[in-house]
């Protein structure tokens, strides 16, 4: 106890140091492409004001949990959805047991493929969707643990393959 307080932990139970907070332009329809899509179960979920949209709702997928919510004039950040800003920033990686599977039933389920599963330099089968909400994903299964020497080597060849690829 601390000043008569009960000690609490300072990341809660279930969180990662880092928690990703996604914004929509429609949190209902976004949880259920994540459910669908990445297995997402949900957690929690705030209606807006006077019962409105979605304020905010925590996703956990796999073992990370993820924040999101729709854009609110009164939302003191200022951040929009990739919908209204034509594009993101920022993507999310996820970890799966099965890249291909998973990248054909996000695209199935209404994402756009951007890049189909590929065994790539770092020891990752690796691929990237965009979600219908404008969220871009990386989609990973390690497949191979790459000493930093021979990932420093097999990225110059990489970088090589691909200039000589678009010259």
């Amino acid at each position: 106890m601390t000043n008569g307080k009960k000690s609490v932990k300072a990341v809660p139970e279930g969180f990662h140091t880092v928690t990703p907070g996604l914004v929509t332009n429609d949190a209902a329809a976004a949880i259920e492409f994540y459910k669908k899509a990445f297995g997402a179960e949900e957690i929690c979920r705030m209606a807006g004001p006077g019962g409105k949209g979605i304020m905010h709702a925590e996703l956990k997928i796999g073992d990370s949990v993820i924040m999101l919510g729709e854009e609110s004039p009164m939302d003191p950040s200022g951040c929009r959805s990739p919908k209204n800003l034509g594009g993101t920033a920022v993507s999310l990686h996820v970890y799966v047991a099965d890249v291909d599977t998973a990248f054909n039933k996000a695209v199935a389920d209404g994402a756009t493929a951007k890049m189909p599963p590929k065994d790539m330099f770092w020891g990752d089968r690796y691929a990237k969707v965009t979600d219908p909400f404008g969220h871009v994903w990386g989609i990973a299964t390690h497949i191979e643990d790459v000493a930093p020497e021979d990932m420093e080597r097999r990225g110059q060849e990489a970088m090589a393959q691909m200039m000589k690829q678009h010259a």
